[in-house]
């Protein structure tokens, strides 16, 4: 099964497993539509693929749009999520269905991985 590598800073991958944030913002998003896993990668200074999520649905729109639909499961303040979408007129926004948080963490090379994707890679699972 194919499944998509996101590299998410350590304060919001938590959130995600916590329970806190349901939506994981993006600028930009996979295009094969039958990528359904997440595996999550907690970037510096953790280094490690802490778990993975199911995805419910992606939401695409303008950004004011998207935060009107999301807001209130964002994990994020308004002001963070206006920053990390100035300029943009697209806005993407992946829901999160079921998590599952790894017992032990791993590495990218558990996924034939040599460095952190910048935005994201197909993995197999």
């Amino acid at each position: 099964m194919k499944a998509v590598l996101l590299s998410i800073k350590p304060e919001f991958a938590h959130k995600i497993f916590e329970g806190s944030k349901k939506f994981e913002f993006r600028k930009q998003v996979f295009k094969d539509a039958s990528v359904k896993k997440v595996i999550v990668y907690s970037s510096s200074p953790e280094q490690k693929v802490i778990g993975e999520f199911e995805i419910e649905t992606i939401l695409s729109d303008t950004p004011d749009n998207i935060w009107i639909q999301t807001s209130f499961n964002s994990g994020i303040t308004q002001e963070f999520y206006n920053e990390y979408f100035e300029g943009r007129d697209k806005a993407y926004a992946i829901k999160v269905a079921s998590t599952k948080m790894y017992r032990r963490q791993k590495t990218l090379a558990d996924f034939n991985i040599q460095s952190a994707p910048q935005s994201f890679a197909y993995v197999e699972v």
